[in-house]
């Protein structure tokens, strides 16, 4: 069992509080992908980052960010390590993080079931809520909600939004179009 000292606990905050680039209402810590601080002497640290796919273009700007922030706090020697296993999964994205988005106006990515391999599927692009008129099997996790007024139905418009793990979509009640971020 890994122990975490004191100081490595408050830099873990520290560089947790930084906001996402992409998404700057989500700290770092809430989106899941700082996993670590090691301290390596009196004013040297490493941290351990996890991007949240292998070719995300963010990763430099959050790296540049915890250096920034680690060295306002006094830290000389800042060394952000780029860890791609475990990989990570919008389960890691805290509650808060999910209440942050939700009030963003981005769908939060729904919780799966499951570990393991997320499944693509390129089928419907409707989402309904349970016991409605989809078809059998069709829905595995709960329906994407509008994050507007909360229904359950909801359209796909593009799989893709303003970033690669973002989708857009429509809400089939208030007609108002919003992000998804989708599940990894």
């Amino acid at each position: 069992m890994v122990t975490t000292t004191p100081l490595e606990a408050e830099l873990l905050e520290l560089a947790g509080s930084v906001p996402d680039p992409e998404l700057p209402v989500l700290t770092l810590r809430e989106l899941g992908v700082v996993r670590a601080v090691h301290a390596r002497g009196a004013d040297s640290v490493e941290v351990e980052l996890t991007p949240t796919y292998t070719g995300c273009p963010a990763v430099e700007a959050m790296s540049l960010d915890i250096e920034r922030v680690l060295r306002e706090h006094g830290v000389r020697e800042v060394t952000v390590r780029t860890v791609l296993a475990p990989a990570w999964s919008t389960d890691d994205i805290t509650d808060e993080g999910r209440r942050k988005l939700r009030e963003f106006g981005i769908a939060p990515p729904r919780v799966r079931s499951a570990s393991g391999p997320v499944r693509v599927e390129l089928g419907p692009t409707r989402t309904h809520a349970p016991g409605t008129h989809g078809t059998p099997g069709e829905e595995e996790l709960d329906p994407v909600r509008c994050p507007h007024c909360g229904s359950a139905e909801t359209e796909l418009l593009s799989r893709f939004s303003s970033t690669a793990c973002k989708a857009l979509r429509r809400c089939l009640a208030c007609r108002e179009p919003f992000d998804h971020f989708k599940e990894l």
